[in-house]
């Protein structure tokens, strides 16, 4: 129940931080929240392909931004807009990215061996 609950906050706090209408104080904030709740998952192996997802949409969102951005004349105040947008969308994929090597380390570093092999069914 409780990685249900930190994987639904994790998403809400994307959503909010990929959105155009927070002040920098509560960005800040969010991205304080969304730090802690990744760090929650940091402590099941099943949470590496959460968050790794979860990064791998941030690139996405990050070049659908740059691309948007690129599509504005220098000097406009789309385009400014556009580039204010795409460093809150960096500054996210920082993070995600961040928390995914911080629990690549924690696996590595610990003692849980990961199968790579095909999985059996014990109930057969």
């Amino acid at each position: 129940m409780h990685r249900f609950i930190a994987r639904a906050n994790v998403d809400h706090f994307i959503g909010l931080l990929n959105g155009n209408d927070l002040t920098t104080d509560k960005r800040t904030g969010v991205t304080g929240l969304l730090i802690a709740e990744l760090d929650k998952l940091a402590h099941e192996l099943e949470n590496l392909e959460f968050v790794e997802r979860k990064a791998t949409e941030g690139r996405d969102r990050v070049n659908q931004v740059r691309n948007a951005r690129n599509g504005h004349p220098f000097g406009t105040t789309e385009r400014e807009q556009a580039e204010r947008l795409l460093v809150s969308c960096e500054n996210l994929q920082t993070v995600l990215e961040d928390s995914c090597r911080r629990l690549r380390a924690m696996i590595n570093s610990s003692s849980v061996t990961i199968s790579t092999g095909p999985r059996r069914n014990l109930i057969e």
